[in-house]
């Protein structure tokens, strides 16, 4: 490939920078064998940014992410700094929330896989993780209550209860907290060709997540989906109750292929998804924008946080970031050789018995526990 592919790398805060360098060193092994052009371009971000620049999402950075082809990121906030500053100003709604709507990417990829020879990393008793779990889930992300209007919390005054009923009326100050949960039918409509695109390349079945007993989204949602999934008489839709598919996730993984959802239910069910395959730390996640030409613009994180605890101590599990670049190179660049090569040489690390912290155990008498350099190293080496 001729093209030089530009790419801004964001690491951010705590473990970020240590893994977004085992994933630039898996990047540059990439380039090598399949003779690519890559400009990987580093920039700060979250407190990184703060401390650099002011703000969690320095100008900088964002003419750096307007002028690459995709982004490249790590983690932001930290717990113990975060609450020092306006929430408005902190590195989630700053710099992450910013970014999804600045680039309108509304739709967020996150493969849920449990290798057999992680089994025992699984929370759940052998006989519920069948032959293996293969779960995409498929998140609306620009939409939904992280981003509905107005969001406030406000001063009000409310009856003080009086044990008397002639006593005098005592107002009470108090505070109340209002989010705003809006879906538009667009919004549907494209969140649900997105999952039933990618079912039918899969195991052709999606799982619509409402809450259609209660919420007037619900009602809305259910019924624009099943609308789109008359496009696709080849994949199997079914709806389910969030609740009940919390549930469901514990008790029968294996049912699901692709789950589809809001951005709230998206984001609480992915993480109880990604519980499954033993860490969030080998759970990557592709966020994607329009289409433009041959490319499509893209945002590529690990599903985990920024873990302050072990950040620095070479301890974090770097896999969850090298994956994400794969799933760049397959959905920004097309480049789905290169992507396979990257998820085989993970396969390759972990077949061969590499355990970071959060995968080991003692039990697995064939395993070794390294830490993140040595899990980079082996992941470049088998590309």
């Amino acid at each position: 490939m001729s093209k030089t592919l530009n790419i801004a790398a964001l690491a951010g805060d705590g473990i970020g920078p240590e893994v977004m360098r085992e994933a630039i060193k898996v990047l540059r092994a990439v380039e090598r064998k399949f003779s690519l052009s890559l400009q990987i371009t580093e920039a700060p971000v979250g407190w990184a940014g703060i401390d650099a620049a002011g703000k969690a999402l320095p100008d900088a950075t964002l003419a750096l992410c307007k002028a690459s082809d995709a982004i490249l990121f790590g983690s932001v906030g930290l717990p113990d700094r975060d609450p020092t500053i306006p929430k408005e100003e902190r590195p989630e709604r700053a710099a992450l929330l910013r970014i999804r709507k600045e680039f309108g990417l509304y739709a967020n990829l996150r493969p849920v896989q449990l290798p057999k020879a992680l089994a025992h990393a699984c929370p759940l008793r052998p006989e519920r993780q069948g032959d293996g779990i293969d779960i995409l889930v498929v998140r609306e992300l620009t939409g939904g209550m992280y981003f509905g209007q107005p969001k406030k919390t406000e001063d009000y005054f409310h009856e003080e209860p009086q044990a008397n009923a002639d006593a005098t009326v005592l107002m009470k100050r108090a505070q109340r907290a209002i989010d705003t949960m809006v879906y538009t039918t667009p919004e549907i409509e494209r969140i649900a060709h997105v999952a039933f695109k990618v079912a039918a390349l899969r195991r052709h079945k999606v799982t619509s997540i409402d809450k259609a007993n209660v919420l007037e989204n619900g009602v809305l949602w259910r019924d624009v989906v099943t609308k789109v999934a008359r496009q696709y008489p080849g994949v199997q839709l079914e709806h389910m109750f969030v609740d009940n598919g919390a549930m469901q996730l514990v008790l029968k993984p294996t049912q699901f292929d692709v789950l589809l959802c809001e951005n709230m239910f998206g984001d609480i069910l992915s993480d109880e998804a990604a519980a499954l395959a033993g860490s969030l730390g080998m759970l990557p996640s592709a966020s994607l924008g329009k289409a433009s030409g041959e490319l499509t613009f893209g945002f590529y994180e690990p599903a985990g946080g920024t873990a302050p605890d072990i950040a620095g101590k070479n301890l974090a599990n770097p896999i969850a970031q090298i994956l994400s670049t794969a799933l760049m190179l397959r959905y920004s660049f097309g480049l789905n050789d290169a992507a396979h090569a990257i998820e085989s040489a993970v396969g390759q690390a972990i077949a061969a018995g590499l355990r970071t912290g959060d995968i080991y155990t003692p039990a697995d008498t064939a395993a070794r526990k390294v830490g993140t350099r040595e899990m980079g190293d082996a992941i470049a080496a088998a590309i």
